[in-house]
């Protein structure tokens, strides 16, 4: 079963919660004034009860000896303005023998001889009650003169009334102010709210695919509301991204696929156009078996170069550094043996080995790597830099230190790659000019993919710089090998 108090809004829930703390403040604030002044005023009455004891206790006024009860009449207005409306005085044997009271008051209303007896003449005020029900409070003192005791009264009747006045005006005035401050809270709270309506509105946009949306600025930093919308913003920042990087690499998986499939149909068609021709009879002739033997046999070791190649990609993706084989190692003989390899696939360019950025003689890169697929990566470049520009165009082979890292960089000055095509051409299966003929596997547009893939499985990386009619420069760099380690 459900939560009712979960059906309702949040601003309703949090009028209620407010209008009911509200309603009992009011209530502990009517509470204590109405006590406080019943205090008040029951403390003044006995202030004034006490006085008047103490002083008619010393008086003969009341005695037994006074003759006349009308010569007592006097007393009837100055007992009204002390609010004193009964004076009594009690013989030794505590009986009434004088009582004087207010003319506005009946005698059946008085207290009886016997309830004032029992008060006290210690001058500690007492609650009484008299025969038709109504409260008193009285105060008692023995006389200084003859044994007896003087005692002030005063019905409770006001006291009560101005209490109940009292409690009736905080009731009336505390509903009044609950409906007023219950109306402005709503009102407020609905102000203090559209911040998070708007920042609702925001989140259904962006759920029905709108993911450049963002929270505006719907209060200030500093404030809950404010922490709530940047880190909403922080967040929708980060979906976005992680929605462009599924977006693009669901768009490089197609072209990587596409690319594949049609890398691997090639040969495969070659090699079975071929064997369809032998089979028809096509091929009467043993120099034309002979050639298309050499066709099948080219493309099949063409594609069994590009499966290998793609095999290692997928490999190095899963987890690159299980497929190392590292040892304390030196770049300077993959520099050398990368010149002769090329010098001898073009004589007639011209070769130098020198520094990081072709400053100084090579130096000393000690790193702790995979020897073989280093070689790789030095091949990879090393052919790049062979079929992409014109024979006989120089080459510069760098390697040392730079930065605190070792490097090996590979530069030539060929016709060079807009930035277009540089920011691109680690990308597998792409080609600056894809009307190169597709000699080989290296052709296919693996080689610098798989270059970068074994460099950052070593930690490191492959870096380009190039410009159009500048020549390129790709430079491999690697973590330097330790202290203590040996190359």
């Amino acid at each position: 079963m459900r939560n009712p108090v979960r059906l309702l809004s949040l601003r309703l829930r949090l009028l209620l919660i407010t209008a009911a703390l509200l309603l009992a403040g009011l209530s502990l604030a009517s509470a204590v004034v109405t006590d406080q002044v019943q205090r008040y005023q029951l403390n003044r009455l006995d202030t004034e009860l006490r006085s008047l004891t103490t002083l008619l206790a010393q008086a003969p006024v009341l005695g037994p000896d006074v003759p006349d009860p009308a010569s007592l009449a006097m007393f009837d207005p100055a007992l009204d303005l002390i609010g004193t409306p009964y004076l009594a005085f009690l013989d030794a044997g505590g009986a009434v023998a004088r009582g004087v009271h207010s003319s506005r008051l009946d005698e059946a209303a008085l207290p009886t001889g016997d309830v004032l007896r029992g008060i006290r003449t210690d001058g500690t005020a007492t609650n009484l009650a008299a025969a038709d029900g109504s409260r008193w409070r009285a105060v008692a003192r023995s006389t200084a003169a003859r044994d007896g005791t003087v005692v002030a009264a005063a019905p409770l009747a006001e006291i009560h009334a101005l209490v109940v006045r009292l409690r009736a005006t905080t009731v009336i005035s505390g509903a009044a102010l609950l409906v007023l401050l219950t109306a402005a809270g709503w009102f407020a709270l609905g102000q203090g709210l559209r911040p998070l309506r708007r920042i609702e509105h925001t989140a259904a946009a962006i759920a029905s695919g709108d993911l450049s949306r963002r929270v505006p600025a719907v209060a200030a930093p500093g404030t809950e509301i404010g922490h709530l919308a940047t880190s909403l913003n922080v967040m929708l920042g980060q979906l976005e991204r992680a929605f462009a990087a599924r977006a693009a690499s669901e768009a490089r998986m197609r072209t990587f696929v596409s690319d594949a499939s049609h890398e691997l149909r090639t040969p495969l068609f070659v090699i079975k156009g071929s064997a369809q021709l032998y089979r028809m009879g096509g091929l009467a002739e043993r120099a034309d078996v002979d050639e298309a033997m050499h066709r099948i046999d080219r493309e099949a070791t063409r594609l069994t170069a590009l499966t290998e190649d793609l095999l290692l990609l997928a490999q190095f993706d899963a987890a690159s550094e299980g497929h190392l084989d590292r040892a304390p190692m030196d770049l300077r003989t993959l520099a050398t043996d990368a010149r002769d390899d090329l010098r001898a696939l073009d004589p007639s360019r011209a070769l130098e080995l020198t520094g990081p950025g072709g400053s100084g003689s090579p130096g000393p890169a000690p790193v702790h790597a995979d020897e073989d697929r280093l070689r790789q990566i030095v091949a990879n470049l090393v052919g790049n830099a062979a079929a992409h520009t014109p024979p006989g165009t120089p080459v510069r082979i760098g390697v040392g230190t730079a930065g605190g890292r070792a490097v090996l960089e590979v530069a030539d000055e060929g016709p060079g790659m807009t930035a277009d095509h540089a920011d691109r051409v680690f990308d597998r299966f792409y080609r600056t000019d894809r009307s190169r003929t597709r000699s080989g596997a290296a052709n296919a547009g693996l080689g610098l993919a798989i270059a970068r893939s074994l460099a950052r499985a070593h930690d490191g990386d492959v870096e380009l710089e190039t410009a159009l009619g500048e020549g390129s420069c790709f430079r491999l760099t690697l973590p330097l090998l330790p202290r203590g380690g040996r190359a």
